[in-house]
């Protein structure tokens, strides 16, 4: 059994696609096996080639009942506590970046700076598994959706990742006068946020749907364009090469940003450096410099982009 432990979310998942891929093809005759939130199911179906899926959160303590993996690849973090996680099922061998606090040394080492998919392509390319970062592609989800909807998603993890609501509400209602059919998405947590925007913006009855993953993945899939802060959805746009448009605040595109090579999606950010994502307080100035017009002229521009395709 080959172990992978990603317990994150939606977004981190979809980045590290390609070294899960990689895996896959390196190991055919070995059991898959992957870590992560059991809610994930159909995003992990979407990128495909996991065998078994072990439920798992953040750091918590993994099941001993798992087993002995022949090899356990951390593709969470840098350690050590994900190290010890993994360390704990007494793997054959652990594929981690070195981590000495975890006595793991055997590693190369982490680069704060680096693009999320290009990490974790470097880190199992380390132990010989070759790995494709633009391997970013979903397959097309089981469940049904409208199709051709703009989705405007406001939430985000942290406040410092979140454009003002009365912004989006600014571009929803003006994108809605344009001809496009918005909705407001967002988690559970976030509906409230999504129906005052819906509302400021006069979308109407119906335009806040309540989905689950697998229905957000066929929202996304089947849309005519996604506008959306630094979280996941940016990453299920750019998997289902869907036109986007993703405003960054405290963290680089250059870190979690669409591939550059794309014109149909495209990141806004007027920061000078990259920070942490999960930063607290107010909107960060990055974010708040983006302006409403700037938004608009992108999502026509990439737009007009997969047009030309």
């Amino acid at each position: 059994m080959i172990l992978v432990l990603r317990a994150l979310g939606v977004g981190d998942l979809a980045v590290a696609a390609p070294a899960l891929r990689g895996l896959r093809a390196a190991f055919p005759g070995e059991t898959l096996s992957l870590a992560a939130p059991a809610w994930l199911t159909p995003l992990i179906d979407a990128i495909g080639g996991v065998d078994r899926i072990v439920a798992a959160r953040e750091l918590e303590a993994l099941d001993p009942a798992i087993g002995t993996p022949q090899i356990a690849v951390n593709l969470h973090g840098s350690g050590p506590e994900s190290h010890r996680l993994l360390q704990a099922l007494h793997p054959g061998k652990l594929w981690a970046f070195a981590n000495r606090a975890a006595g793991h040394q055997d590693g190369p080492g982490w680069l704060d700076d680096e693009h999320e998919v290009r990490r974790w392509c470097r880190l199992v390319g380390y132990y010989g598994v070759p790995c494709a970062p633009d391997d970013l592609d979903l397959a097309e989800p089981a469940a049904t959706a409208p199709q051709g909807v703009t989705i405007i998603h406001p939430g985000a993890k942290s406040t410092a990742r979140r454009w003002p609501a009365d912004r989006y509400a600014s571009v929803a209602r003006r994108l809605r006068s344009a001809g496009h059919r918005v909705l407001i998405t967002g988690s559970a947590a976030e509906r409230d946020l999504c129906v005052r925007i819906s509302d400021a913006a006069g979308l109407g009855e119906g335009a806040v749907p309540r989905t689950d993953l697998g229905e957000l993945l066929a929202l996304v899939a089947g849309a005519r364009l996604v506008i959306s802060g630094d979280t996941g959805i940016a990453h299920l746009a750019t998997g289902y090469r869907t036109p986007s448009v993703t405003l960054f605040g405290p963290v680089s595109p250059a870190r979690w940003g669409p591939p550059a090579d794309r014109p149909y999606h495209r990141a806004l950010w007027h920061g000078t450096r990259s920070e942490r994502g999960d930063l607290p307080g107010p909107v960060h100035p990055a974010l708040l410099a983006v302006t409403e017009d700037e938004v608009l002229t992108a999502a026509r521009e990439v737009e007009d982009a997969a047009a030309a395709q």
